[in-house]
């Protein structure tokens, strides 16, 4: 199965596995899975870092990428058609624009976003297939 992590359940894949669903760390796990991470997680762990909002035990931002090829976690960039198209995703409860635009990668790709976020689901209408 091909997985896409959202930022939230990457860092607790990372640092806090105990924050996971039982079903998000066996999926994760699974040497039979692909899991992705969007480098746009990067970023907002970048932004958040630096207003504050999350703090990072040991490392910085920018040792992010290699924790993630240390973990097996395949990065995948947004599509130059993925960025343009990406306001064709209907204004639900979730406003965050890296949310907003990892849902939208998660469909066009398609993948199956690992996420506890509770707003999720309801893109489901628009394709997004969401495990917890």
């Amino acid at each position: 199965m091909n997985y896409l992590l959202d930022t939230h359940a990457f860092l607790w894949a990372a640092f806090a596995p105990n924050k996971l669903s039982a079903r998000a760390k066996k999926e994760i796990r699974s040497a039979e899975n692909r899991i992705c991470l969007s480098s746009i997680s990067f970023w907002e762990i970048s932004l958040k870092y630096a207003l504050g909002k999350i703090e990072l035990e040991n490392c910085q931002p920018d040792d992010m990428p290699a924790i993630a090829a240390q973990m097996h976690i395949e990065i995948i960039h947004p599509t130059a058609q993925e960025s343009a198209s990406s306001h064709r995703l209907p204004k639900f409860a979730h406003k965050d624009p890296f949310g907003r635009m990892i849902i939208w990668q998660a469909i066009q790709q398609p993948l199956v976003l690992i996420s506890k976020d509770s707003d999720f689901p309801e893109y489901g209408k628009c394709g997004l297939k969401v495990l917890w």
